[in-house]
């Protein structure tokens, strides 16, 4: 017989999602520590990482909107420490994403896949026609490594700005999807350096076993159903971009299990799935500033249907079709997204900027213009910055007029 669907409210499941996500987890009492850190990313599962560098590279926010102003020193290290010290890992996971080392394993089909020229996107043509050259760039990091693509004696012509890349960086790509090489550090404007996977990871790491394709798709889907906490099939596959048909499969033998549990959710079109684990709490009340890349939000037709925000980067749209701004941050009030900022770091003048601040239809500014400007100044102290440049347009630009700015 089928298992029967629990219902839950539509206010019920965003409070389950907002505690998944460890917005009902008070901020630690004075400075953070490395456990902090750890637990955070443990919880999420992973961050994404982004180039964007207007406020602060993305894969920062997410633990400042959970832990507030803590020192990403910490970060640094456990991404691009020493080996001894490694905690996370890259890989392409839900995009470009620092994971727990523990995952490693969990991926390795993927990296798998890569080597035996099925992988994703351009890598089975590249690996077909550049073969030969592809293992000579092996053999120069073997040699040599740890190299970023600029430091390949025969890397090639761009091809162009941004994504145009040349070869050196696609063999060095295809390297690292098959889990050859991985990310010995970051330098300079946030370039990656490789380096080979076993002179990087901890043996420990290495020394795991792997688990089979389906064994490690179910504990990817458990994870991104406890980092999610209610979830449609959608939402848990694009948490770690897992295939449609293998996602399907693995998660009806999850349900059969008694993993996840299915449910109905009030105004939600598609069916859910429930951690069995996952907090239900009568109320939260958060307060963050949310990146445009935190796992909360980046999958933007499930912010529109737990927190009715409609919510698009504005990056690449042209400055006069621009709605709310550049970079646009939603700001967590309670259990609601309440509005939005757009954020600039002024670092030559040590200012944090904000062009412009939206309420959402039928949230009152006097509600919250003070927690807002607390969180942005919180932000500033973060990010090193001393000043605070308010608007003093709009709503909550009126609202904070009266006050000292900075």
């Amino acid at each position: 017989m089928p298992r029967s669907r629990e219902k839950l409210s539509a206010a019920s499941a965003r409070r389950i999602a907002l505690a998944a996500q460890g917005f009902n987890t008070p901020r630690p009492d004075g400075a953070s520590n490395l456990g902090h850190v750890k637990r955070a990313i443990d919880r999420l599962g992973l961050l994404q990482i982004d180039s964007v560098n207007v406020l602060t590279r993305a894969h920062y926010l997410p633990l400042f909107s959970r832990l507030g102003n803590y020192d990403s020193a910490h970060l640094d290290g456990l991404a691009w420490g020493r080996k001894s010290r490694r905690g996370l890992f890259e890989f392409w996971a839900h995009e470009a994403s620092l994971l727990p080392l523990a995952s490693q394993p969990l991926l390795r089909w993927r990296m798998a896949c890569a080597a035996a020229g099925t992988g994703k996107r351009w890598l089975p043509k590249f690996y077909r026609d550049k073969k030969a050259y592809i293992e000579e760039v092996h053999r120069e990091l073997e040699r040599q490594g740890p190299l970023a693509a600029s430091d390949l004696g025969n890397g090639g012509e761009r091809r162009g700005p941004w994504w145009g890349w040349n070869d050196g960086k696609l063999a060095l790509e295809w390297l690292f999807f098959a889990g050859i090489v991985t990310t010995a550090t970051r330098r300079g404007t946030f370039e990656r350096v490789y380096d080979l996977t076993e002179r990087v990871l901890p043996a420990h790491v290495q020394a795991l076993p792997t688990p089979s394709p389906e064994e490690a798709q179910r504990e990817l889907l458990r994870i991104s159903a406890r980092a999610l906490g209610v979830a449609t099939e959608y939402d848990l596959r694009d948490y770690f971009r897992l295939p449609v048909a293998d996602t399907k499969a693995r998660l009806a033998e999850l349900v059969e299990a008694g993993d996840l549990l299915p449910v109905s959710v009030e105004g939600w079109k598609q069916a859910a799935y429930l951690d069995p684990e996952a907090r239900q709490p009568r109320n939260v009340e958060a307060r963050a500033l949310l990146a445009p890349f935190d796992p909360l939000v980046w999958e933007r037709d499930r912010t529109e249907r737990i927190f009715d925000f409609f919510y698009r980067i504005e990056i690449y749209t042209p400055v006069a079709k621009r709605k709310h701004g550049y970079y646009v941050l939603p700001f967590l009030l309670g259990d609601r997204l309440v509005g939005r900022v757009d954020l600039k770091a002024d670092r030559a003048n040590s200012k944090l900027l904000v062009p412009a601040a939206h309420l959402e239809q039928g949230i009152e500014a006097k509600a919250v213009a003070e927690p807002l400007r607390e969180e942005l100044r919180l932000m500033a102290d973060w990010l090193g910055l001393e000043g605070l440049v308010l608007p003093r347009t709009g709503a909550l630009g009126r609202a904070w007029s009266g006050k000292r700015q900075g």
